[in-house]
């Protein structure tokens, strides 16, 4: 699913052993997104709402916030870390 080959900037060459896997890699970029998009997000609620913020209001700000960044840079990381090349991900499964 990696576009790296399709753009060009995949040589096909196997990772290092001790390379993370694309699915720790995108675990671990989507749940430290997520905090920062909440964060994001319940800025911007605050600056758009001003004093007639309520907190479930912010609570679904932050919730969405915190959605959409993790599963687009989870998406990101998938489509364009060498990491999660098909020849990568191969090797990565095959149990030595």
């Amino acid at each position: 699913m990696a576009l790296r080959r399709m753009l060009g900037f995949s040589d096909g060459e196997l990772m290092r052993s001790d390379a993370k896997p694309c699915s720790r890699l995108m675990r671990h970029t989507a749940g430290i997104c997520s905090v920062g998009g909440a964060l994001g997000f319940w800025t911007l609620c605050r600056l758009y709402y001003g004093p007639r913020i309520t907190v479930p209001r912010t609570l679904r700000w932050a919730a969405c916030g915190a959605v959409s960044m993790s599963a687009s840079t989870a998406l990101l990381v998938r489509l364009l870390s060498p990491e999660c090349e098909p020849q990568n991900i191969a090797a990565y499964d095959q149990k030595r």
